[in-house]
């Protein structure tokens, strides 16, 4: 879903935030409406090109290569690692076009589980401060020339340094559609994140992610704020950054320059314990695997020395 952001800054309705600010506490909100989806990191090209012919991470994972269509024509290329609810999306430089392909550009989708909750989000960020949200469709081509209904999304602001997040409602025409290999819904309005999701992590190690570790730019923070809050975050200012908690995935951003920023971290959940610590080196990353129920893998920097 990376080319949500591009799609914006080409389709933009509005946007624009101030400089907002997290608060520690709780949300004001009472009721959580988004949840942690997945999120995107561009690597450099020796690792992405690593984790796509990692034998290791096709036994670990639900693995996927796939090169994506969505609105306006734009494609990626993506190495997938696909859980129960959330999933992770990996790309390197020059994958996609543009500012999206760039070293350190990074993205976070948080999504809806309940049809219709988009609009009460799109609500609450005027209580947040965005006056006029960024609202737009992306679709997906399945091949046949024909773009597929996939998601309503929403952002703060169309513009970025290297980061940006947006809300994502999955849409019933891609859910209707075969060829998205997706699960009958659970109740009336079912659009969440485990029904987009087939069960085929469950022949794997990897469950789902945890948390995830971000290095942001002052300005791309600022504009994600708002949108944790409107999605019912509990959003709290730690030194040099903030920390995002809500449903099973916290999410931490450290404040950096733009040369330093980046996918940091990412803490996973597994099936099954395992007795013994599994250290794989994977390019310029290296995934630590137990001992217990969990894994963590780290980019760049020096967590993978």
């Amino acid at each position: 879903m990376i080319t949500v952001l591009a799609v914006a800054l080409s389709g933009a309705i509005g946007g624009g935030v101030g400089t907002a600010q997290a608060e520690d506490g709780r949300s004001s909100h009472a009721r959580q409406l988004l949840f942690y989806n997945h999120s995107y990191g561009v690597l450099d090209r020796e690792t992405a090109d690593a984790i796509e012919h990692s034998d290791y991470l096709r036994a670990f994972a639900n693995f996927q290569i796939r090169t994506t269509t969505g609105a306006d024509g734009q494609t990626w290329t993506g190495r997938y690692l696909m859980g129960r609810e959330t999933y992770l999306e990996l790309l390197g430089v020059g994958d996609i076009a543009g500012q999206d392909g760039t070293l350190g550009s990074a993205g976070l989708g948080l999504s809806t589980e309940r049809a219709g909750d988009i609009a009460t989000v799109a609500g609450r960020l005027k209580d947040e401060g965005v006056a006029d949200p960024v609202e737009f469709l992306q679709t997906r081509d399945f091949g046949d020339g024909i773009p597929v209904p996939w998601f309503d999304a929403l952002l703060t602001t169309p513009e970025y340094d290297a980061f940006g997040a947006w809300a994502m409602e999955y849409r019933p025409e891609y859910f209707a559609d075969p060829r998205g290999n997706t699960e009958p819904a659970r109740f009336p309005g079912d659009v969440g994140r485990e029904r987009y999701l087939s069960d085929d992590y469950r022949t794997h190690l990897m469950r789902d992610v945890t948390s995830v570790r971000l290095a942001v730019t002052e300005g791309d923070l600022a504009d994600t704020v708002p949108l944790l809050g409107a999605g019912g975050f509990d959003v709290t200012s730690i030194p040099g950054g903030v920390v995002a908690e809500g449903g099973t995935t916290s999410i931490r951003f450290d404040t950096v320059t733009r040369e330093d920023a980046g996918l940091q971290r990412i803490d996973l959940s597994l099936n099954r314990s395992v007795t013994h610590r599994h250290v794989e080196r994977i390019g310029h990353s290296r995934l630590v695997v137990g001992p217990g129920d969990h894994a963590v893998w780290t980019f760049g920097g020096s967590g993978t020395k």
